[in-house]
């Protein structure tokens, strides 16, 4: 066994190796977060002959590079890492994902797994890949508290107490020993459950039925399938174990684990080409695992015969990468949690110098040498606190508490702090702006004389193609009775009046009334009138061919005959220009654009209908989706009313008045889009639209950008000094640019430069594909933006991932799709996220910085006794530590969140001039306050010195002691009050009624133990009993002067008062890279040029004859 290996990008699974490349050298293994990691490497002898098997499978480009490392026998060298198998590969020359074995794989090669694999071939490739499992490690308690115990956190905590121990601090050892062993047996215990949660929803075994290649079915095991597996689908359904392509028949399934989305899709055959299968981009045609499939309807006699190939076991499932996201996630590049590591460090400075004083002063004191070490390392206790870490973790745990009863979920906490520093969100249109549901508004038949006029009700259009297209271009389907299906669909049906109809199991009734085709369904008119010159409003039509909706092709159609066989047509349904790019040009009217354009630009969706007869000895069953789809003809339009949710402009304006910027990504019209932005408030009525236009290359000319206004319902042929005149240029964002996917994909191929101040433009983006959105959110991301991105979790997964925060509009309590779900099905939830994480930023920062303050109140009080030759007792520390500063720091996160989201946002870094001059002028008065103490304490009459022969707590009780207790007890108060923030990001004060009963009840305490603290308490805490009231009367006055100067001042660093010093630095550019372009695009009057024809810089194209 080796404890060595190399690997190459998990993302992209296949290495460029060279033998020299120090990434894959077999001492590292980089992950794609670029940390390095060591790995175990496993040897397994293999049969011989089994690897030259398994090359017979594959493609002939892998039968010499599944030659393993051989020596003595055949040896596979594999190691697992985050539950994924590599394996080596001599002609690669590295460790590689064992799916690169099956990752070249085309549709035609998955039909030729239809047969099955044999019970040889099955047991090699089970070898090869391993148990088909998604196995979440659940630690064991021994081991999770040796993990939990070797945290530095509760290593620092440990040495304290051994510490405190040593120096007979007993009893606050016991309680810190407490706190920290229920403080433990809660995280564990947390972390326990999380990982069962996780294990229990991840892992799942279930008998499955194979087929082999004998011919004979079994049922396995699902732990045995391996990618080639050829599996038979029930009827009633299953929840599938692995990822699969579907070869036969259709099944209707329930996604919502893996999208949110709770509509079932239906999923159709994988269509036999020769393209390279990836299941993005056949998502329809694969059934993923972990979804539920509902029902399967086979091409069988008795309704049986769905046939589906595996093509992913394990972690490599689309489930499998899902739960690899939540048990390995990003890290979280948040300034906040970086800073908190330095200012610990800023933390271990100061106890290294309090280390040395310390040393110093007892040395000259004549202390024993065990006292001094005891003592100097003591100050390190004080200095840095133990409980830092798990305090300013209180504010997001009240947070995420607020978020559910909210019915917003977090599977991610800190990133409830991430919201707190949003400055872009990004919204999916249809489900999420607007209403899923639409609403038919008319049908437009296309004819040789042009448009027809609009018919208001698709029930009313005369017989003909245009109402049978209308009918049957679907993917309805039935679920005991109920029509289930894209809600569009279903409207779309409903409108034309038809009913649908489908086999019943083991009926061929249907089949025999359609001339023998394999019927997946029929749609029957409302009356029975049967017409003589082709099918009509009055004929059925059944469906024998299905190809679903894709996003990245923007259309979907069907195949249907009429009773007997007859008439064969093909129907389209789709995005107006893509359908309109299939069709014959004679059959698309002229005035096309100019309807589309005018439909669009009032908001409404819309839809385009074609359509072409089929010769009558076509093999419908297995006719490709290419052939279809081509040389069509053009039936019309079908133009549906998408309502804005009344929720939408409210939210856009809240973010809009916090300077949070909002952009649209849609894979819908662009005018559609723009005009929906404008309802929403993205866009002013007043503001102009800008259209980003890139002509890809041809073989004939270079890539073009062009900058187009549209005024009017026509592209303007202004100049731009014309332009400029008119004001579109003044006042930062008087325009807005919008683009679609396919200028967008060729923006960031040819013109690269200019995508940076596009990005920062461009308020629209449509006809966006899954891919393009999540491409989008990451190139946002380069300008520095914190991306929010809110969806229905249906196609923007990837995006909600990549995202900084992702907010998924889903049922589930807890979707995998994205950090956060909200069941309310509008964005109303958004400000409440950011809201809610500007709190808990505030918090954070409010808990960090007392906690900071308790140490360096504790800490100088400390260094100043030790120079008197004196100390606190444990008692006094016990009470200042566990019944002043845990009990403050506990309930001071639970304010809630201001009504409001505040134009400014809260600041991320620990570092900056107001925390540090804060945190300075509060220090320097604190030590001055105690000072103060003294100085009154020695200048009375009756004063007595200290007993210089003696040290520390024996010489308790003193004056000295008192003195500083009392203030520096004040102090921990005092500073509680003076950090915590209310406006403009948290409710005031008061709205925290528990830490304002605390405040009112440890001032009350604190004054009763200066003024009249009783011979009892001054005997069990070792405190002096001054008889002098005025003097007590006196420091209580000092702590009340401390408290009013450091309220003071913090209130003058909220309004600026440090800001004076940065002009003695000179101003400087923001760091963030958007808000400089920003400062540049506002000093360039002339961008964007428009109606100028714009080439790309450093543009080689070669041409071709």
């Amino acid at each position: 066994m080796e404890r060595r290996g190399s690997v190459v990008d998990l993302q992209s699974g296949l290495p460029s190796p060279s033998p020299q490349d120090p990434l894959l050298s077999p001492e590292s293994h980089m992950d794609s977060f670029g940390q390095e990691h060591v790995v175990e490497v496993f040897k397994e002898e293999i049969e011989e002959g089994s690897l030259d098997l398994l090359g017979e499978l594959e493609d002939t480009e892998w039968r010499d590079t599944v030659q393993l490392c051989r020596e003595d026998n055949t040896l596979m060298r594999y190691y697992l890492f985050e539950g994924l198998r590599f394996i080596w590969l001599d002609r690669k020359g590295a460790f590689c994902r064992v799916s690169v074995l099956n990752e070249d794989w085309t549709c035609k090669d998955l039909y030729g797994f239809q047969k099955g694999l044999s019970h040889l071939e099955q047991s090699s490739r089970r070898r090869m890949y391993g148990p088909n499992i998604i196995d979440v490690p659940v630690k064991p308690y021994t081991k999770l508290l040796f993990e939990e115990v070797l945290n530095p956190f509760y290593v620092f905590q440990l040495f304290s107490i051994c510490l405190w121990i040593v120096d007979n601090y007993f009893i606050y050892a016991v309680c810190i020993f407490i706190v920290s062993l229920v403080s433990i047996c809660i995280s564990l215990y947390e972390i326990r459950k999380q990982s069962v949660t996780l294990r229990n929803m991840a892992r799942m075994v279930t008998n499955v039925t194979v087929r082999r290649r004998s011919g004979v079915e079994e049922c396995v095991s699902s732990l045995d399938l391996v990618p080639g597996d050829c599996i038979i689908v029930p009827q009633e359904g299953l929840i599938l174990p692995c990822d699969a392509a579907l070869l036969a028949g259709e099944c209707l399934v329930n996604e919502s684990m893996l999208t949110g989305e709770s509509v079932p899709v239906l999923k159709t055959p994988l269509p036999a080409s020769d393209g390279r299968y990836s299941s993005e981009t056949e998502r329809r045609h694969t059934l993923f695992c972990g979804t539920h499939l509902i029902q399967a309807k086979g091409v069988g006699p008795e309704g049986n015969g769905v046939v589906a190939v595996v093509t992913s076991t394990g972690f490599f499932t689309a489930k499998g990468n899902l739960v690899s996201s939540i048990l390995y996630p990003q890290p979280t590049n948040f300034r906040f949690y970086k800073d908190s590591v330095k200012f610990l460090l800023i933390l271990g400075f100061i106890a290294l110098f309090g280390t040395i004083y310390s040393f110093v002063v007892l040395f000259k004191s004549h202390a024993t040498w065990l006292e001094l070490v005891i003592r100097s390392l003591d100050i390190v206790t004080i200095a840095v606190p133990p409980a830092l870490p798990a305090a300013i973790t209180t504010g997001i745990i009240y947070s995420q508490h607020r978020l559910k009863k909210q019915g917003v979920f977090c599977i991610s906490p800190p990133r409830i702090n991430v919201c707190g520093k949003v400055s872009l969100f990004c919204f999916d249109k249809t489900g999420t702006l607007t209403e899923e549901g639409l609403d038919v508004w008319g049908v437009m038949e296309a004819g040789p004389a042009g448009f027809s006029e609009l018919v208001p009700e698709p029930k009313l259009l005369l017989p003909g193609n245009m109402l049978s297209g209308l009918a049957s271009c679907h993917t309805v389907t039935l679920l005991q009775g109920q029509p289930l299906g894209d809600p569009l669909e279903l409207k779309m049906i409903e409108s034309t009046g038809w009913t649908l109809e489908e086999p019943e199991r083991g009926g061929n009734e249907l089949d025999a009334e359609f001339g023998g085709h394999k019927v997946l369904a029929v749609m029957r008119p409302p009356t029975q009138q049967y017409q003589a010159l082709g099918p009509s409003t009055g004929e059925p039509v059944a469906i024998v061919q299905r190809f679903p909706f894709s996003s990245a092709l923007q259309r979907m159609s069907t195949v249907t005959v009429a009773a007997g066989g007859r008439w064969p047509l093909a129907f389209i349904k789709g995005s107006p220009e893509m359908v309109a790019s299939l069709c014959k040009a004679e059959s698309v009217p002229a005035n096309f654009s100019n309807k589309l354009h005018n439909f669009s630009s009032e908001g409404l969706r819309v839809l385009a209908l074609a359509y072409k007869p089929l010769d009558v000895n076509t093999d419908l069953k297995n006719i490709e989706r290419g052939e279809v789809e081509k040389d069509m003809q053009f039936l019309g339009f079908l133009i549906m009313k998408n309502l804005v949710k009344p929720e939408s402009p409210r939210v856009i304006n809240i973010l809009r008045l916090a300077n949070i910027r909002s952009i649209m990504v849609t894979g819908d019209n662009i005018l559609t889009a723009i005009n929906v932005a404008k309802c929403c408030g993205m866009m002013g009525s007043d503001e102009k639209v800008i259209f980003v236009n890139v002509i890809p290359h041809t073989n004939t000319s270079l890539p073009v950008l062009r900058f187009n206004l549209e005024t009017g319902g026509t592209t303007a042929a202004q100049s731009s000094v014309e332009v400029i005149t008119q004001g579109l240029y003044q006042g930062g964002f008087g325009y807005h640019l919008a683009i679609s996917g396919k200028s967008f994909a060729a923006l960031c191929e040819y013109f690269p430069e200019c995508l940076p101040k596009v990005l920062l433009r461009t308020t629209v983006f449509a006809r966006m594909t899954p891919d393009q959105k999540t491409q989008l959110v990451k190139e946002l991301q380069k300008l520095n933006y914190c991306v929010g991105m809110c969806g229905d979790g249906a196609n923007d997964c990837g995006a909600l991932r990549a995202a900084d925060i992702g907010v998924s509009l889903s049922e589930a309590e807890a979707s995998v799709a994205s950090p956060f779900t909200s069941k309310t099905k509008n964005i109303s939830c958004v400000p409440l996220l950011i809201r809610e994480g500007r709190c808990s930023l505030v918090t954070s920062f409010s808990l960090f910085r007392y906690m900071a303050l308790y140490s360096i109140v504790q800490f100088s009080s400390i260094l100043i006794l030790y120079t008197m030759n004196t100390s606190m007792s444990d008692l006094q520390f016990l009470f200042c530590d566990i019944f002043v500063v845990t009990l403050l720091a506990f309930v001071m996160g639970k304010g809630g969140p201001s009504r409001e989201l505040h134009p400014r946002r809260p600041p991320a870094s620990l570092l900056g001039l107001p925390v540090l001059g804060s945190l300075f002028i509060h220090s320097c008065m604190s030590v001055l306050g105690q000072l103060a103490a003294l100085f009154i304490t020695a200048s009375q009459d009756w004063y007595v010195p200290l007993n210089s022969t003696v040290f520390g707590t024996e010489n308790l009780p003193n004056m000295e002691d008192t003195s500083l207790f009392a203030v520096s007890g004040f102090q921990y108060i005092i500073m509680a009050v003076v950090v915590t923030k209310g406006y403009p990001h948290k409710k005031p004060l008061y709205h925290n009624v528990l830490f304002l009963c605390l405040l009112i009840v440890l001032f009350a305490l604190m004054t009763w133990l200066v003024v009249y603290p009783g011979a009892w308490v001054c005997r069990e805490l070792q405190l002096y009993d001054f008889s002098d009231m005025d003097f007590k009367l006196l420091l209580v006055a000092v702590a009340a002067l401390n408290f009013l100067i450091c309220f003071v001042a913090e209130a003058l660093i909220d309004l600026g008062m440090l800001n004076c010093l940065r002009l003695l630095r000179g101003k400087r550019q923001s760091k963030k890279q958007y808000k400089r372009l920003n400062a540049l695009l506002a000093n360039s009057p002339s961008w964007p040029p428009l109606n100028q024809a714009l080439s790309p810089t450093n543009q080689t194209v070669i041409f071709l004859s």
